[in-house]
């Protein structure tokens, strides 16, 4: 059984992965373990057992994708980057966006683009309250053309959004040595933390981007709610994405892109065709604080960006 060691880089991601283990004459390829060791800068080492696999089925990823974004320009980076003016400081400056969360997005219901505040996490406009909103954060490509939270938004240039931001964070899940054993990861000093350990993605070092997203407007309990859902892709194509996660999120990193997404001539099928996985080496990515992990009490600052020395 040959090893297999995963190098994760400062400010980039490179994987150098050794052989897979297989079983000869068996039906399908068994997983080697093996020790990623993740870079965090100036010498620290955070060693995280994972799964590598002869097929990408079997590998194990975090269940979530970007759960976690941010917009750290302010209003004026902002409105020379997308020319659409922003109203204020509402949604910007942002260091660790979370789901249910008012987020900055571009949108353009009645034909010009402008700057909305909405909810993340979709909720249809039959739904009966905010309950499920947190699991809709966001809605594979692949189906959104089906699905019927979705199925009626993608045609619509006057329901598809630009939800902005400057980088996500997407998490590395430790292997799962048992169905009764708690995921964790090691810390520069070996001991277990029990945190999955994030990385920060970000597109050609930092610029701001849109992600592709959905909206729609809902009226709950008498009140109207616009919130929006953000498209995600097969990682495949990007390794430094694959690396992390078996999905990514639909960046529209170009002008003409974002334009294009706003366009009211294109329908589903020439709508969906800008929604393939951004180019690998657009893209790169770094460990962060766990921090950002926090749920209860989300932390804000630039300090999330990288892992603690």
């Amino acid at each position: 059984m040959r090893a297999a060691t995963a190098l994760l880089r400062g400010t980039g991601l490179t994987a150098a992965v050794g052989g897979l283990a297989q079983n000869a004459g068996s039906s399908s390829a068994k997983a080697a373990n093996c020790e990623a060791f993740l870079h965090a800068g100036r010498g620290h080492t955070l060693a995280v057992p994972v799964v590598v696999a002869s097929s990408r089925s079997q590998r194990t990823y975090a269940r979530g994708v970007c759960g976690r974004y941010t917009n750290t320009a302010g209003p004026e980076e902002l409105n020379e980057r997308f020319r659409v003016p922003i109203p204020g400081a509402a949604g910007t400056r942002r260091y660790n966006i979370a789901p249910t969360e008012e987020v900055l997005a571009i949108v353009a219901p009645k034909g010009a683009p402008e700057a909305r505040l909405l909810r993340w996490g979709l909720i249809p406009p039959w739904a009966g309250g905010l309950g499920g909103a947190a699991k809709m954060i966001n809605a594979r490509m692949e189906t959104v053309a089906s699905r019927p939270a979705y199925r009626g938004l993608i045609p619509k240039a006057s329901r598809r959004a630009l939800q902005l931001a400057d980088g996500y964070f997407e998490w590395l899940k430790p292997e799962q040595r048992s169905e009764h054993r708690s995921e964790s990861v090691r810390s520069p000093t070996g001991r277990q933390t029990g945190q999955r350990q994030p990385f920060f993605f970000q597109v050609d070092h930092g610029i701001p981007f849109a992600f592709a997203a959905l909206w729609t407007p809902a009226k709950i309990d008498g009140a109207w709610i616009a919130s929006v859902a953000l498209l995600t892709c097969d990682s495949a194509p990007n390794r430094i994405a694959a690396a992390i996660h078996d999905r990514m999120p639909v960046i529209l990193a170009d002008e003409d892109a974002q334009r294009a997404w706003l366009d009211p001539a294109l329908g589903t099928e020439e709508a969906l065709e800008l929604c393939g996985a951004l180019p690998a080496e657009r893209l790169s990515a770094h460990p962060a604080n766990p921090a950002v992990n926090r749920v209860l009490d989300t932390v804000e600052g630039p300090e999330l960006l990288r892992a603690p020395e």
